[in-house]
């Protein structure tokens, strides 16, 4: 299966951005950081309006399908909505992929980013409909005082400019509960990607939360592996089981068909609950035969630790990792 890519518009200053739930709802953020997120955009210059089901919350801190599905196709009908940005991640956001109008996507095509959860979405628009997604910040993100600049660097670059870009590493990082106290902030010096295996490629890039992805293994919804180089992540809910969850969800990637034609592998930054070293990486990796031919870098900046960049689902890259050094580069998206 070939895919022809979508490119959703870029944003431009006093576009607006829909903010929806299609996981956890708006109502479990704080007032004061949903306050700071839209001060926050509108100082970036855009517009931010918010879905009539933002709000609803069950039993679960979610909302019905119905309520979910409406949201998000009413945002790619209105003409004055330009991106549709996600409040933050959850559980349940694969409820909505047999109940999404794709074809709606298609005649609408808008930029839709978020992360963890999110990545059910992501990949599924884009398996169904070509349309370049985004794993990105949340809405919730933007309510974040201090630490974002690197955030907002790279959510510009990736959204708001069609030049192509190299990730840098931020020059520091955190993964203290910042939602909680938004003054007493940790913040740690980044020693930048690590070499898990040596080698270069370029290929389309797909993925995002691990476990989430692995959701879609085996549907209609999980996007060409051929010609790839896929991008995962995870969060510390595992805690010091991480290492043997990531060991066993990347063996369950590996098991997929056409997993052949990956050409690599970059790996978000683990939390620190999450027990994760280069070392384990390491012996992860050389377990896997599959994985002998392809590069590996871990310790980018995305996932549920922040600064965070924002990366295409359906773009094309190119990764390097050679002689000691790293490069990753955004080609089209």
């Amino acid at each position: 299966m070939t895919m022809k890519p979508i490119t959703p518009r870029k944003l431009m200053p006093g576009d607006t951005i829909r903010v929806v739930s299609p996981a956890q709802s708006l109502s479990m953020i704080v007032e004061d950081s949903i306050g700071y997120a839209i001060n926050k955009l509108n100082e970036m210059g855009f517009n931010v309006s918010f879905s009539e089901h933002a709000r609803e919350s069950d039993m679960f801190v979610s909302s019905s399908i119905e309520s979910r599905v409406d949201d998000l196709h009413d945002a790619l009908v209105d003409d004055s909505v330009k991106a549709i940005l996600t409040v933050i991640g959850g559980f349940n956001s694969n409820q909505l992929l047999r109940h999404i109008d794709y074809g709606l996507i298609e005649d609408n095509p808008k930029i839709f980013c978020g992360y963890s959860d999110i990545t059910a979405l992501s990949n599924a628009i884009y398996a169904k409909t070509g349309l370049i997604t985004y794993s990105g910040p949340h809405f919730s993100t933007f309510g974040m005082l201090k630490g974002l600049e690197y955030t907002v660097e790279y959510f510009r670059k990736c959204l708001c400019s069609e030049e192509p870009f190299e990730i840098l590493p931020s020059k520091e990082w955190s993964d203290d509960a910042w939602y909680l106290n938004q003054d007493e902030r940790v913040f740690i010096p980044n020693d930048g990607p690590k070499i898990i295996q040596e080698g270069e490629a370029e290929g389309t890039s797909i993925g995002g939360n691990l476990c989430t992805f692995q959701l879609l293994h085996g549907t209609e919804y999980m996007p060409p592996l051929k010609d790839t180089i896929i991008f995962v992540e995870d969060d510390d809910l595992t805690g010091e089981l991480y290492p043997n969850c990531f060991d066993r969800d990347l063996q369950s990637l590996i098991h997929q068909p056409e997993f052949e034609g990956v050409k690599g592998i970059i790996i978000g930054r683990a939390q620190k609950k999450a027990n994760m070293t280069a070392e384990k990486l390491k012996y992860i990796v050389e377990t896997k035969e599959e994985l002998a031919h392809m590069p590996i870098i871990s310790d980018v900046d995305f996932g549920h630790t922040t600064p965070q960049i924002t990366l295409p689902i359906g773009g094309r890259i190119t990764m390097k990792a050679l002689d000691g050094e790293t490069s990753i580069k955004i080609l089209k998206f």
